[in-house]
């Protein structure tokens, strides 16, 4: 599609009247959005969300921006403003009062805070803080439960189970003197999960399935190489931020009352390890994400995963 046309399909949606107000402080005319939370919002609360990390909020110009297919899809896919409110603000409490146009810079981040980074208006099953991926060993638990209900290890609460199937690795770092014997290690919390060994493959496919309980919106995977006489070498590893498939899978509902269609997108950017964007789907009454990663602190190497989510209700 040409920019052209996709700056047709944003100024559209934007026309919207729900869209004529910022969706944070209700400034009139806003002329910025979150891509991948899909809200309109003025100059004011733009900085806010920037300051988030585009992690969270990655925020453009609807005018100064140049916008790509899935950018401009993903704003599509939320609806507006009021969509969006409707799922991150449904629990506000009675007489609250969100910011307005003349708000203090402090009133504006409390709330856009609370609001976005740590879910505090979310449906309260859901409200979990999005940890950076180096706090999230603290936020994490080390049992594992499949019975489809609600599980605690101490004092955290677990919202889902998250299956991993991992698929494989491309053109892998060489760890051996021509190649490598390459297994993955998913990390959730303080769970990890584990693939087999495969040796002397550096473009290895496992497809192997693993299952971890969630209580976190970050997920970590490493390739390591095998190594019988010494520690094993890291080969390279990713993060993964779940919160774009776990939000999804909250805002449309059950999915075995859905057909197949796409419900979310996380946007590739340079502070993620994503090889292109990743749409979060229904297929099947299940909700799945297949992620590409490009894998850090290592030479070369990608890795490719699906994920599917199931919440615990």
């Amino acid at each position: 599609m040409s920019g052209s046309a996709n700056m047709a399909k944003l100024k559209e949606l934007l026309q919207r009247s729900e869209n004529h107000s910022c969706a944070d402080c209700g400034a009139p005319d806003p002329k910025w959005a979150s891509a991948n939370i899909g809200v309109f919002i003025c100059v004011k609360c733009s900085g806010v969300h920037r300051s988030l990390g585009t992690h969270i909020s990655k925020v453009l110009s609807v005018t100064l921006d140049k916008w790509s297919d899935s950018e401009v899809d993903s704003m599509i896919e939320v609806g507006g403003n009021s969509q969006a409110n409707a799922i991150y603000e449904a629990f506000l409490p009675e007489g609250y009062q969100k910011p307005h146009p003349d708000s203090t810079q402090e009133v504006r981040e409390k709330f856009i805070r609370s609001k976005y980074e740590l879910q505090e208006f979310l449906k309260p099953s859901l409200r979990i803080v999005s940890h950076h991926p180096s706090d999230s060993g603290k936020h994490g638990g080390n049992a594992s439960h499949s019975d489809g209900s609600k599980s605690q290890v101490g004092m955290i609460e677990f919202i889902g189970i998250l299956n991993v199937k991992v698929i494989g690795g491309t053109n892998l770092a060489i760890r051996d003197m021509s190649s490598s014997d390459p297994y993955v290690v998913l990390t959730l919390g303080q769970q990890k999960a584990q693939t087999s060994v495969i040796n002397g493959n550096l473009n290895p496919v496992w497809n192997e399935e693993l299952k971890l309980c969630s209580s976190a919106l970050w997920t970590s995977e490493a390739v390591f190489d095998h190594d019988m006489v010494s520690k094993d070498d890291l080969m390279g590893q990713a993060e993964i931020d779940l919160q774009t498939m776990i939000n999804a899978a909250a805002a449309f509902g059950d999915p075995e009352l859905l057909g197949d269609i796409q419900i979310g997108r996380w946007l590739k950017s340079e502070d993620n390890a994503l090889v292109r964007d990743s749409a979060v789907v229904v297929s099947g009454g299940k909700v799945k994400q297949g992620v590409a990663l490009k894998l850090q602190h290592t030479e070369s190497g990608e890795l490719e995963l699906e994920m599917e989510w199931m919440p615990l209700v």
